[in-house]
């Protein structure tokens, strides 16, 4: 497996030479599917290149419930084969990503008046459990009133019967879908990031390849291909209608959206298990670490797929769960620090709650060969991916090319290795803050010491991005030496959650990092300033929920470049 450093250079590399390559397999979309087939296919030998329009999983896949779970909700539906599904992947990542997959407890509390009682819920759990395998971190428990207000002493007391316990896994979303990437780059897969397909080309009558456009210069380029996948998200009905091929629609759009708050203001100690008091909807209050995040809603919508917000209503409509749950807390939209927003790819359905649609995926191949893959949910990504290839090596048997055999259980994603403690890592650690090596490794699992090593070198990168997060300025040289960074928002809002979890959403800091990456990577002073303008309106957005319009309750950026304590 190769050690290429993967940075912009690379990148632009590939792309001055797509003219004299030729790729058993081109991936269109750079979410957290799209990097799976690239990694899958790259691990069977194949010449792979992935092309994604923004940043490694800057769509559905950095805007999820961070969750890798078998969709407990699921079995209310009869849903039994895709829980039987997610549950064995979420063993699969939670042994092959240990340190981005983690082992999570989930409480579901049962008030009087609930739809299910605690028998109930309790007989899923043993049907959850089962249908696992028994693989769960912890097999699920149940807990009579008094136990549930010991687990959980700031839930409603009034009319609370009792809680189930069972366990599920969280993730860092965009990380996995990055770690997942960066394993196909490591296996000879070309990424380029910043490349928008802008038409599928055809040589008697099949597609032959996608020409593409270099965002970052306005260059197009053709990347010739036997085979080409579509695995855009939100974005597939339209990558289907490329270059005027008709196209039925496949998907059924709907927006969900996620309030931070800190975690003093919703001191949860388990994801807890809301439902909606109207729409039964399930959704969730998430530990996560120095905040709990909330969500998710599930609406239709036909809005603008490439800049999505939550508004006062959709914040609004999660608060007014949380005031059931959670009384005592008080909540406003002000206690919200940030929230994000995305879309599901979910396959059109007649159901008539968005709620109700099937999180299955749906695998299609076009007359013209273009094979596109839909729906499904962050969790099945690897099996998704699998079956995807299935279908590739159909095609490819047709060119006498063999595929070889799918290896993605079996092999660790980049930092997922076994740890080994060395007389160098404990110097490292050492010449770092207290806990820093710890938060790094938290991050990069068994890599952690290759980000350090460059603190070592220049120990004022050892200094936080943020005072009091856990995100080092080395983070942001490593992101762009090691991680595929090109633009800002790519370092504060996916290398890092600086934009989720900042009071000020980072702006405070966005100064010094970005004369960090101008420094590196050559921006000139008109450039810094575009990448400094755009990550405001993405501070914006993030804020958007408490109204007034954009850049309400946003903290503007010093006017000097060096006032930032970052």
């Amino acid at each position: 497996m190769s050690s290429r450093p993967f940075s912009r250079d690379e990148r632009d590399e590939i792309l001055g030479a797509s003219a004299r390559r030729a790729y058993d397999l081109v991936v269109v979309g750079g979410g957290i599917t799209g990097a799976a087939i690239a990694r899958d296919g790259a691990m069977r030998g194949l010449k792979v290149a992935l092309v994604e329009k923004e940043d490694l999983g800057a769509g559905t896949s950095s805007r999820s419930s961070k969750l890798v779970h078998g969709g407990l909700r699921y079995l209310q539906h009869l849903e039994l084969r895709l829980v039987f599904e997610a549950t064995h992947e979420r063993a699969v990542l939670l042994r092959i990503a240990p340190h981005l997959v983690r082992p999570l407890p989930f409480l579901f509390p049962v008030y009087r008046g609930d739809p299910d009682g605690l028998a109930v819920i309790d007989a899923g759990m043993w049907l959850y459990d089962a249908l696992s395998r028994f693989t769960a971190p912890r097999l699920h428990q149940s807990v009579r009133a008094a136990e549930t207000r010991k687990r959980e002493p700031r839930l409603a007391p009034s009319g609370l019967v009792g809680a189930g316990i069972y366990y599920d896994a969280g993730t860092d979303d965009t990380r996995l879908t990055l770690a997942t990437a960066l394993s196909a780059w490591r296996h000879g897969a070309d990424v380029l990031t910043y490349a928008r397909a802008t038409n599928l080309t055809r040589g008697r009558g099949e597609i032959d390849g996608v020409e593409v456009e270099d965002l970052l210069t306005g260059a197009a380029h053709r990347l010739a291909a036997r085979v080409v996948v579509n695995a855009t998200g939100p974005w597939t009905d339209r990558t289907r209608a490329l270059g005027g091929r008709p196209a039925k629609a496949m998907l059924r759009p709907t927006k969900g959206i996620h309030l931070v708050v800190p975690w003093t203001r919703l001191p949860v100690r388990h994801a807890v298990v809301l439902r909606g008091p109207e729409d039964r909807r399930v959704m969730f209050a998430i530990p996560w670490g120095l905040h709990t995040y909330v969500g998710t809603t599930d609406t239709d919508y036909e809005g603008d797929f490439d800049r999505i917000a939550a508004s006062p209503e959709d914040a609004r409509y999660l608060l007014h769960v949380l005031d059931r749950y959670f009384p005592d807390c008080r909540l406003g939209l002000q206690d919200f620090v940030s929230s994000w927003a995305g879309l599901r790819p979910l396959i059109h359905a007649d159901a008539a709650s968005a709620s109700d649609v099937s999180r299955e995926h749906e695998i299609r191949v076009d007359e013209d060969g273009l094979l596109t893959i839909a729906g499904g949910k962050l969790t099945t990504h690897r099996r998704m991916a699998s079956e995807v290839m299935s279908e590739v090596a159909k095609a490819l048997g047709r060119h006498s090319i063999r595929v070889g055999r799918c290896r993605t259980d079996r092999e660790a994603l980049p930092g997922g290795e076994e740890r080994v403690e060395t007389p160098e890592m404990r110097e490292l650690a050492a010449a770092l803050p207290e806990r820093a090596a710890e938060q790094l490794a938290d991050v990069h699992g068994g890599e952690w010491p290759e980000v350090a090593r460059l603190a070592a070198q220049d120990p004022s990168l050892a200094r936080p991005i943020v005072p009091g997060l856990p995100y080092l300025m080395v983070e942001v040289e490593h992101a762009m030496r090691c991680e595929g960074a090109i633009r800002l928002a790519d370092v504060l809002a996916r290398r890092t959650q600086v934009l989720l979890r900042a009071d000020d959403r980072g702006l405070g800091a966005a100064p010094a990092v970005a004369d960090r990456m101008a420094a590196y990577l050559g921006w000139d002073e008109s450039r810094r300033e575009a990448e400094l303008a755009a990550y405001e309106r993405l501070a914006a957005d993030a804020v958007a929920f408490r109204g007034g319009g954009d850049g309400q309750g946003v903290t503007r950026r010093p006017s000097s470049d060096n006032s930032t304590a970052a």
